[in-house]
């Protein structure tokens, strides 16, 4: 029987090797013949700052990943805020195919819309201020034509400043709202979705019978989704050991 697997929030960093062993534990055990898709939904990377940087540690994720493809396994990427920069040249190496920030996919039967999320979370004014600056035409470019080293200080010091900004405010503050949720479904048609960003891991079934899925982080777990041919879809997590 066929399945599908969801995955966001890894935060993947050679700093943090508990995390990076127990995403290769998933590959290894989950990643079998008869898995038809992996979907990526943003934040891999803890940060990503140009697919020219070709550090090691990224290439040998790459090589990981790329090698799903000989299970005939179809990957796919959808961006977060940590790694919105990830362009062909990396997606090529890992043989994924990137997706525009939010997709609806046939989940076996289930129209379904998938996205990193962190569009909803529109109370956060002041990252939903950064997003729109960071996601459009000339500040992806701009960065990109810096020298790696800049773009490293950069990448520093927007970390540094979303952890103040994070500081003190209410956790439903960072969380999504309902209003957004309520409007991302009626503008993609659907009654599934399927987003992470939060690290709030949690299923919530509206009265009007949709359904929304939050993946969770990887920094003590192993979080993913996974949807089998029947339309049973489940989220599970697991904490390190």
């Amino acid at each position: 029987m066929g399945k599908t697997y969801f995955i966001a929030d890894l935060h993947l960093t050679e700093h943090r090797a508990d995390i990076t062993e127990a995403f290769y534990a998933f590959l290894d055990h989950h990643m079998t013949a008869d898995v038809d898709a992996l979907y990526i939904l943003g934040d891999f990377f803890e940060v990503w700052i140009g697919d020219d940087e070709k550090d090691p540690y990224a290439l040998q994720i790459a090589q990981k990943l790329s090698s799903l493809s000989s299970l005939g396994i179809d990957l796919f990427f959808i961006h977060g805020n940590r790694d919105f920069l990830i362009k062909q040249d990396f997606a090529n190496a890992c043989n994924m195919t990137l997706l525009p920030e939010q997709a609806v996919i046939d989940l076996y039967g289930t129209p379904t819309v998938i996205l990193h999320g962190d569009e909803m979370c529109t109370q956060d004014e002041v990252y939903q201020k950064f997003r729109k600056k960071s996601r459009g035409w000339w500040w992806p470019r701009l960065m990109l034509a810096m020298p790696l080293w800049y773009r490293r200080r950069v990448a520093a010091n927007a970390r540094r400043k979303s952890i103040e900004n994070q500081k003190g405010k209410p956790p439903e503050i960072l969380d999504v709202t309902e209003e957004a949720v309520a409007q991302m479904f009626a503008k993609h048609g659907v009654d599934n979705m399927i987003h992470g960003h939060t690290h709030r891991p949690k299923v919530h079934t509206y009265a009007d019978g949709k359904v929304r899925t939050v993946l969770g982080d990887w920094y003590s777990q192993s979080s993913y989704i996974v949807v089998d041919e029947s339309g049973k879809q489940q989220l599970l997590c697991h904490p390190f050991e």
